[in-house]
C-alpha cells in the first residue's frame, strides 16, 4: 500500500467513478470513445492522479482512480 502525506495527514483515497450516457445510448464508441479517454487521461495527468483501471464502453465509464 502506497500512502500519501500531508503536512498534519496520511492517506490513501481511491475513487470509483461510473459515468453512464442518458438513455444508455450507445455513444461513445470510434472517434468518441477515443477521445473521452485521452481527455480522462491528460485532466489525471494534470492533477497527479494515479488511474488504477479504466473502460470505456460504448454506454458507459468506469474509472478507478487514486
Amino acid at each position: 500500500m502506497e500512502y500519501c502525506y500531508g503536512s498534519h495527514t496520511v492517506f490513501k483515497i481511491q475513487y470509483h467513478f461510473v459515468l453512464v450516457t442518458k438513455y444508455r445510448y450507445q455513444v461513445l464508441k470510434g472517434e468518441v470513445g477515443l477521445q473521452v479517454r485521452e481527455l480522462i487521461r491528460q485532466t489525471c495527468q494534470a492533477f497527479e492522479i494515479e488511474i488504477l483501471k479504466g473502460v470505456v464502453q460504448p454506454s458507459y465509464l468506469r474509472v478507478f482512480l487514486s
